[in-house]
């Protein structure tokens, strides 16, 4: 065999391995190009790299195209925090008359309705047994009454409406002048299973002093009682909105030698567009030089692009250095 049999041989080996490893593999008909995508490409002739990759196998490994254009991005903050009682939905129950506590019909955590019997007491001056009621329907969430007891001023029950929760969002100092009411807030619980929205209604020294830090309030709703006072929640507020002429995907862009890259549809494969970023989001990066819009680009899969690049330098340098020891003539490789 020579040893430009053996060159081919080993250069066809690593591309397989590189399209094997992705979950691709080389078709005998290449994708057709989008009429808008790929101008660019020719006009400059070779100067954009291209990775030959089949239109099957991009669909293989989830490659996706979208089309760049107008998008608005969202500049967020996020906070952390902890859901509590709505404090304007919080009633303490006191005896009406001081006397003796007779029975108590209600404990922590039982939902109560507005009117219903809580305990009742014995008068001390009247020997009358009188009924002590809820003042508004809610959920039992403190009791300090048992029966024997003697009730005087002190607080024999708290009843909390959930039906709306405050979540109270811890803010530095660094971010206090960023934030201020009306702005939209998304909730989420720390495992992620439950997710809400709200507007902030106020920024305050809210019970952090110790903490040295402010609190961004929300009021969250709460029908389905499944936000628990007391739980830690992640809050994203949206601090502002800039609308730019042209975006991508996130997880378009690539480093490729340094340089930001995304990748285009042309005939035969994608090739490597060099661009210029400007103002991003977890969902967008705006494109300032590089790409017009109304141009296809590689929306998802680019990393698969990015290594079927690398592969193909990597072949490249082992021609090149095939070539130099054919050149330094018999006996120069082992």
């Amino acid at each position: 065999m020579t040893d430009a049999c053996r060159r081919a041989l080993r250069a066809t080996a690593l591309l397989l391995s590189l399209l094997g490893g992705a979950g691709c593999q080389r078709e005998a008909a290449p994708p057709a190009a989008p009429a808008n995508a790929g101008a660019a490409a020719e006009d400059s002739g070779a100067a954009e790299p291209v990775a030959r990759i089949s239109a099957a196998a991009s669909a293989r490994v989830g490659i996706v195209t979208a089309v760049a254009g107008p998008a608005t991005l969202r500049e967020r903050l996020p906070l952390y925090g902890t859901v509590r009682p709505n404090a304007e939905r919080v009633r303490e129950v006191v005896a009406r008359f001081p006397g003796y506590v007779k029975t108590v019909s209600k404990a922590v955590g039982d939902p109560v309705s507005r009117g219903e019997v809580l305990a009742t007491i014995e008068s001390n001056e009247s020997l009358q047994t009188y009924p002590v009621l809820a003042p508004m329907s809610g959920t039992v969430t403190a009791r300090e009454a048992d029966p024997g007891e003697q009730a005087g001023s002190e607080v024999l029950f708290s009843i909390t409406d959930l039906s709306t929760v405050w979540i109270e969002l811890s803010l530095f100092p660094a971010d206090v002048a960023r934030v201020r009411r009306g702005q939209r807030v998304e909730i989420a619980s720390v495992d992620g299973r439950l997710r809400g929205s709200g507007e902030i209604e106020l920024v305050g020294a809210l019970g952090q002093s110790a903490s040295q830090t402010l609190t961004a309030r929300v009021t969250l709703a709460n029908r389905e009682r499944q936000w628990t006072p007391g739980l830690f929640v992640n809050g994203t507020v949206e601090l502002g909105r800039d609308p730019v002429p042209v975006a991508v995907a996130a997880s378009a862009l690539q480093r490729l030698d340094g340089v930001d890259t995304v990748f285009v549809p042309v005939a035969g494969g994608y090739a490597a567009r060099r661009v210029r970023t400007g103002r991003v989001d977890d969902e967008g990066i705006e494109i300032v030089d590089g790409l017009q819009a109304g141009e296809a680009y590689v929306a998802a899969g680019s990393f698969v692009i990015k290594a079927e690049l690398g592969k193909a330098g990597l072949a490249e340098d082992d021609d090149d250095h095939d070539a130099a020891a054919d050149d330094d003539g018999p006996g120069a490789r082992p």
